[in-house]
């Protein structure tokens, strides 16, 4: 079940980016003139809120049950963990990375709701989900960061 958990996870986040990118360049488009805040405007920011809660989910299940989470953590103690770059990676910088990425896709998508002028609406949700994006793209274990890869395909 956790290797199942895992290929899920990380094929999962193809979604994330795809998303995460359809949100910016849509948002991006609007930036520049009186153009109207509309639902299909809204549309990528909500369905990359809800892809990146559904990793958030899965990933608190991995978190929680795998061996290099807080498992990590109760066995070799902070200390030890924080000492080990690839134990802080998975123990802390990709949890702390992605948990503070999702509460900027969360508060970029919230910003959408308000009744504010429709520019500060994509001026807002943009720059949120771009920041989140760019932590998003810093935290994921990319094949080239060798000690934490993972493959760009799950199975691969």
């Amino acid at each position: 079940m956790q290797q199942g958990l895992l290929h899920l996870h990380n094929f999962l986040r193809w979604f994330v980016i795809i998303f995460a990118l359809w949100t910016i360049i849509k948002t991006m488009g609007g930036l520049s003139g009186n153009k109207p805040f509309t639902k299909a405007e809204k549309r990528p920011a909500m369905l990359l809120m809800i892809i990146c809660d559904t990793q958030l989910l899965l990933g608190l299940m991995l978190y929680f049950t795998g061996a290099w989470g807080l498992k990590n953590i109760q066995n070799q103690g902070m200390g030890a963990v924080m000492k080990d770059s690839i134990s802080r990676f998975w123990a802390v910088e990709h949890f702390a990375g992605m948990l503070i990425a999702i509460i900027l896709v969360h508060i970029g998508y919230a910003s959408a709701k308000k009744a504010i002028p429709d520019a500060a609406k994509y001026k807002k949700v943009f720059w949120f989900t771009l920041v989140a994006f760019i932590i998003i793209m810093a935290t994921i274990p990319w094949p080239f960061r060798e000690a934490i890869a993972r493959p760009l395909f799950p199975g691969m």
